[in-house]
């Protein structure tokens, strides 16, 4: 086989009057984390990987899969990871403490399909009465730790909180260890449709809406690699439309079902009561990120941003079509 050298190829490509990009060009690589394996944002992600929408923004992907949200901040911030999707009042904690990271798109504006779950069999029946009992949560910092320190303080009770991971939360329910968790979506639609667990709050309807989480990326990704931004954004957000789009449910559901391990009227139950209220642009209000950094302060978070500092309106995601 005859091998030409990259200079040589070039030259061929000048003498024929081809165009120079007609050489195929490196994909810019994008590395991009989610908190937990069972969590929207990583099907969001996995659903752009797979109909090739980073492909087609020329991206390249790597896709992280952290223990929560604490642990992919704290990736992003370490530069390990270019963009993650967190709580979005972590920006304004981690300003503080010299952590430049800054919400780049809103995801979501309520905690749907979260809840305080405790064991089918389980004895309690009202919140109040987890008071020096055991709650899961992910991870320090995470939703469902903010979660878990909104009921403390809304519901007027003490428990402890254990960090279990993503992994960890319902294994430690069904065995005991702990005697309620504060659990995200499609697992409290798996357990509650196997009447496994039961829930005691909806956080989804009992929270105001606000920006619960963003998609963030630090300073100098945003100040070096904007473009870089704009497009994993695009993709990111094309996956949110294809997922909300009534003409692909049945391979939405079929999806979801492959990435989370579910079946399929689980997958169905994650699809209508919580991807389909995701935002669809990413934009921010004022309103909203306030009433994010009044959730941080409810919740005891001192030392926190301002509002202004915690979001920019540089990038307007442009969903990347299918």
């Amino acid at each position: 086989m005859l091998k030409l050298s990259r200079r040589a190829a070039l030259a061929a490509v000048a003498a024929t009057g081809l165009p120079r990009f007609a050489i195929a060009q490196a994909k810019q690589k994008i590395r991009i984390g989610v908190p937990t394996k069972t969590y929207w944002p990583t099907i969001v992600c996995e659903t752009a990987l797979r109909q090739k929408l980073f492909d087609k923004e020329g991206l390249d992907c790597e896709l992280t899969i952290y223990r929560g949200g604490a642990e992919g901040f704290e990736a992003v911030a370490a530069g390990a990871a270019d963009m993650i999707l967190n709580s979005s009042s972590s920006v304004a904690a981690g300003l503080k403490k010299g952590v430049n990271v800054r919400c780049v798109a809103n995801g979501s504006n309520g905690y749907y399909g979260w809840y305080l779950v405790v064991k089918q069999d389980s004895k309690l029946t009202k919140v109040e009465e987890l008071a020096g009992k055991k709650v899961g949560i992910t991870s320090a910092g995470s939703g469902s730790d903010i979660l878990a320190l909104w009921t403390v303080a809304a519901r007027k009770v003490n428990f402890t909180r254990v960090p279990l991971g993503g992994g960890g939360l319902v294994p430690n329910l069904f065995s005991g260890n702990i005697d309620a968790t504060v659990l995200y979506s499609p697992l409290t639609f798996k357990v509650m449709q196997a009447k496994e667990a039961r829930p005691l709050i909806d956080y989804g309807a009992e929270i105001p809406p606000h920006s619960t989480a963003s998609w963030m990326a630090t300073d100098k990704i945003i100040k070096d690699r904007p473009q870089v931004v704009q497009k994993a954004l695009n993709a990111i957000y094309g996956g949110v439309a294809f997922l909300g789009d009534d003409k692909n449910r049945d391979a939405s559901v079929k999806l979801i079902a492959e990435i989370d391990e579910i079946p399929d009227a689980i997958a169905a139950a994650e699809l209508d009561g919580n991807l389909k209220k995701l935002s669809r642009d990413g934009a921010f209000t004022r309103e909203i990120m306030e009433r994010a950094l009044e959730m941080a302060k409810l919740i005891g978070m001192t030392d926190l941003a301002p509002v202004d500092q915690m979001y920019v309106e540089t990038f307007k995601p442009v969903p990347t079509k299918a």
